[in-house]
This record gives C-alpha cells, structure tokens and sequence, in this order.
C-alpha cells in the first residue's frame, strides 16, 4: 500500500507506526504487564510476553491506529498462549509464590487456577473474547472453553466465599492474614 492510500483525509497515518506502539507500550506498559502476569501466572514468563508482544506489535501487520491498544492486548496474550500451551498443559495450579510481585489478594485465586481455566477466565471474561475465538487462539473445542470457564468461575466464587468468611472473622483486627 502506498503512502499517500494510508494517508487520510485530515492527512493523519490510517495505520498505526512503530513509535505508535511504542507509545502504547510505554504508557499502558502496567496493564500490559498484569495482563500478561494473569495469563501466565510467572513474572519471569510475563516480562518475556510483555517484550515479544512489542516485538510482535512494532514488526506485525499494519493495524488501524485505532486498534493498536488493542493489537498490543492481542499480542500478549498469543505470546502467553505460545510460551505455556494451555490446552495442552493441565496444571493444577499455578505457584503464586514465583509471582515475585504483591499481588492484589484479589487476583491471587486467578493465579491459582490450572492453566486452561485461567487463560479462558481472562480471555473470554476479562478481555471479552466469545468462546468461538478462545477457541481458536488456544486450539481446543468450544465445549472446552465453556468447561473451563464454568470451572474457574466455581473455582473463584469458592475463593470469595473463603475470603468473605475469613474476612468477617477479622474485624477489628490489625492482623495480615495471608490467603
């Protein structure tokens, strides 16, 4: 495509540039980040998703300038997808403890879903992909996606209700407690 047919017409680039994802890396570089945690549940793993994602964002395809934030989610999470293969590793539980970060003892029971549930939780509930392209992106049925997510949907219901009931033991209390 020629550089006058991406010109528009109040003669902005109709694609996004290199520096355009730059941009978008640098300043959504947090939601990038946990996005990419969440999936992986490693900090190690998600820090190379976060680089690989840039990567693949600045050398890809032309994107839209306005889908490039979004282009830049979509990189990360195939990269995670490619680096732990969910559908065909069935983790029982991620170790939160090679997080390395503190994590938000919200997101803690996320982490600890198997790895499948945990990709389909974020993806399909999180980031609103259908189960048709969940599906797709993780290479496994429709009907996996749906198990998966009705099971991490259980899995973390379960975990507020602990937290609920452990919660109202502690009022009025200073003490940290670690779920």
């Amino acid at each position: 495509m020629s550089q006058a047919t991406q010109v528009s017409m109040n003669g902005s680039t109709a694609y996004a540039t290199s520096d355009d994802f730059r941009r978008i890396f640098s300043e959504k570089m947090n939601s990038l980040y946990w996005l990419a945690l969440l999936l992986t549940a490693d900090a190690g793993k998600a820090e190379q998703c976060f680089v690989a994602g840039i990567g693949d964002s600045v050398e890809g395809n032309p994107v839209f300038k306005e889908w490039a934030y979004s282009w830049a989610r979509r990189t990360i999470i195939q990269q995670a997808i490619r680096m732990i293969e969910p559908a065909r590793e069935r983790l029982t539980s991620a170790d939160t403890e090679q997080v390395g970060l503190e994590v938000e003892p919200g997101l803690r029971p996320i982490l600890k879903l198997d790895a499948l549930e945990r990709f389909v939780f974020v993806m399909s509930v999180l980031e609103g992909y259908s189960n048709q392209d969940c599906s797709i992106l993780l290479g496994c049925s429709r009907q996996a996606v749906a198990n998966a997510r009705a099971r991490a949907l259980e899995h973390l219901a379960n975990a507020a209700e602990i937290v609920a009931i452990d919660g109202d033991g502690l009022q009025g209390s200073n003490t940290l407690v670690s779920h």
